[in-house]
């Protein structure tokens, strides 16, 4: 809007104080004369009045200017904290249209709108995106800020970001009650086979001085919930056991309050790494031969791995008639490793081991029985396994996943390249190792499978490598002896190294190697899905539930060997459930201590200090009322009215001068005559 404004203006000749001084001469030049009560008096003060006028140099100013609108800002609270109180985000997008309404049809107001999104684990970065906003706007035209939040804001400054007023809305009524459930203390791994112990509490935020308890609902990746009752507004503590490597998605969930705002934070979400101990691990070879070092190295190349490895130098059958006082071997321990410390080792391995009566069929059950409950057999089998001495004719052949066919057939001397399979290809633990040009093998036990997996054959389909559940136990079973070829680099050589690992690991439960399975995890606000199967067919969809409960439908992607992805956004806080149609997996998003859900009332004390420093208000926005909203000439009280009364935007009359011209009042050409008239009038009066 372009005006035009007229005004006086004084731009003296002479510096103020020398004007000052001409007039302080003037006044007691004039003093004499009063007193005598001379007749030219007043028209002396006449002329020394015009010589002052002047020396003032009084204009006529002219200005042309374009007046430009003052700005107000409206700072949206869009962070989880508003959306999950039942009710609060309609009521802000209610007062947010009735604002813009209200504000869009005064003169000389801009509004802007500015939201201020969800801060991940930093919370509410309210006055951070005002910043931002205020970098564009003038001082000079800034009405004011207008808040629409719940006061849950976790970057209030010290001072006050600018000399507006700064006016909080509030939704909802004061006095509001929140339950939530707070992790004080959660260890991010723990030992597979001990227990963690969790810290909690629950606290009622608003509430009078808590009394009595509240249940407490725990589940362990997706089980069925156990309950505890558990003390208002004190600590309680939980013990969680790691059965198995890798994450633990741990969920926890207080009953809700009947009065409370939300019981979004009445719920922690809690992901404890399993990780294995030393392992133990018996190494048992039946006889010295070249193979046995490749064992010995590979297990004690592991520094997780405290390896006990016996070698059976002197069977029973053998009697050279050296009397036992003159041999210094060592006695094998049967009883003290297969009866009473069996249970302490996470793998036992035969290498060339054969059954002449070192182990009775007694402890050959104990080790069957062993698997069956959760053990883990590797057995490497030679020329033994297709005699009499044969660990399939013993009670152990119950869990062996092949049978060696009869002598003579079962032993084929000739050389051949090992291959994988096709089921092979697509599990984790031959997954990638295929090469046609591997060293060769010279040696292998023809057998016949009688279950498992078969990973690795040799080019006329006989099995090398197969591996096999057994009740809670698994069982590895490799049909030749002449790996340790590659651990020379003969023909080129192989991965003995990584098949030897892979497949130790695998019998050890390790979570990256288990060929059926389904792994969900959240990294940077993204939900990854691996789905990992021998089955070759089309990966199903996946059935994915929200922390809120909503369900939806996502499609896998192939990926390589039997693996399926799939990467999408994950914006809500809380356990989110992946399934696929036979398995579950779980995954947690953000910390079980998130700050957007420590606290889910409306509340005004955060914001005071700054609504206080600007001369602002805080207004509860209540059943929908919003408060009266005027503009306020600068200077005056920017609200009032009590709870709900009214918020004041400041008027600051901000311009843009485009034109301006000055006319003098008195120029030098009409004031020397007017000067020397009153003078000469003064002295005609005076001399009568």
């Amino acid at each position: 809007m372009i005006q035009d404004f007229t005004r006086i203006d004084i731009s003296p000749v002479l510096p103020v104080w020398l004007l000052a001084l001409v007039a302080a001469v003037a006044l007691l030049a004039l003093i004499p004369a009063l007193l005598r009560r001379a007749r030219g008096v007043w028209w002396r003060a006449a002329a020394f009045a015009a010589l002052l006028l002047a020396l003032a140099n009084p204009r006529l100013i002219s200005e042309t200017r374009e007046t430009r609108p003052d700005i107000a800002l409206l700072l949206i609270d869009a962070s989880d904290s508003t959306r999950l109180a039942a009710g609060r985000a309609e009521a802000m997008a209610t007062a947010r249209r009735r604002i813009e309404e209200r504000l869009g049809r005064m003169d000389q107001l801009e509004l802007r709108v500015v939201e201020v999104p969800e801060g991940g684990n930093q919370g509410t970065r309210l006055f951070a995106a005002l910043d931002r906003a205020l970098a564009d706007i003038p001082r000079a035209r800034l009405a004011g800020i207008l808040a629409l939040t719940d006061g849950q804001v976790h970057d209030v400054p010290a001072a006050a970001p600018a000399d507006a007023p700064f006016h909080a809305l509030l939704p909802g009524r004061p006095g509001q009650v929140d339950r939530r459930l707070r992790v004080i203390e959660a260890p991010g791994f723990g030992i597979v086979g001990r227990s963690v112990e969790l810290r909690v509490i629950i606290e009622d935020l608003g509430a009078p001085t808590a009394t009595g308890g509240a249940r407490l609902a725990i589940r362990r990746g997706g089980a069925a919930a156990r309950e505890e009752s558990v003390p208002v507004g004190r600590e309680h503590r939980i013990e969680v056991p790691i059965e198995r490597g890798g994450p633990l998605v741990v969920e926890l969930q207080a009953e809700a309050r009947p009065d409370e705002v939300s019981d979004a934070n009445n719920r922690a979400v809690i992901t404890i790494n399993g990780v294995r101990d030393r392992l133990r691990v018996l190494l048992v070879s039946g006889e010295p031969h070249a193979g046995e070092r490749t064992w010995r190295r590979l297990l004690k190349a592991d520094p997780g791995v405290d390896l006990v490895h016996f070698t059976i130098l002197r069977p029973p059958e053998k009697d050279d008639l050296t009397p036992l006082n003159e041999l210094s071997l060592i006695a094998f321990p049967v009883r003290e490793l297969f009866q009473v410390k069996l249970r302490e080792f996470d793998l036992i391995v035969f290498d060339r081991f054969a059954n002449r009566g070192i182990l009775p069929p007694a402890y050959m059950r104990n080790i069957a029985e062993y698997v069956r409950n959760g053990g883990a057999l590797l057995v490497s089998v030679g020329p033994e396994f297709s005699g009499a001495p044969s660990l399939a004719n013993t009670p152990l052949g119950t869990i062996l996943p092949a049978r060696p066919l009869p002598p003579p057939r079962a032993v084929r001397e000739a050389a051949f390249r090992p291959v994988i399979s096709e089921l092979g290809r697509r599990h984790p633990v031959t997954e990638g190792l295929h090469n046609p040009n591997w060293g060769r093998w010279y040696r292998l036990l023809a057998s016949e499978q009688r279950g498992g997996t078969n990973l690795m054959e040799s080019p006329d389909g006989n099995p090398l490598l197969v591996l096999d559940r057994v009740g809670q136990g698994r069982v590895a079973l490799m049909l030749s002896d002449h790996i340790w070829l590659w651990s020379r680099g003969h023909d080129g050589g192989g991965p003995h190294q990584e098949l030897l690992r892979r497949t130790a690991h695998w019998l050890m439960r390790e979570p990256e190697l288990e060929e059926e399975d389904l792994v969900a995890r959240i990294e940077a606000g993204r939900l990854r899905v691996e789905r990992r199967t021998l089955s070759p067919d089309a990966p199903p969809e996946l059935g994915i539930t929200r922390p809120d409960g909503t369900v939806f439908r996502a499609p896998l992607t192939r990926g390589e060997g039997g693996r399926a992805m799939l990467d999408i956004a994950a914006e809500a806080a809380g356990m989110w459930q992946v399934a696929d149609g036979q398995r579950i997996a779980f995954a947690a998003a953000n910390p079980a201590n998130a700050p957007e859900l420590a606290d889910l009332r409306a509340v005004p004390e955060r914001l005071a200090p700054i609504v206080q420093a600007t001369g602002g208000g805080i207004r509860w926005l209540g059943e929908g009322a919003l408060p009266d909203l005027r503009r306020v000439v600068a200077g005056r009280e920017m609200s009032g009215g009590g709870a709900n009364g009214w918020l004041g935007l400041r008027r600051n009359q901000d311009h843009t001068v485009m034109g301006i011209s000055a006319t003098p009042l008195l120029p030098p050409w009409a004031a020397l005559p007017l000067l020397l008239g009153l003078a000469l009038l003064a002295w005609r009066r005076e001399a009568r």
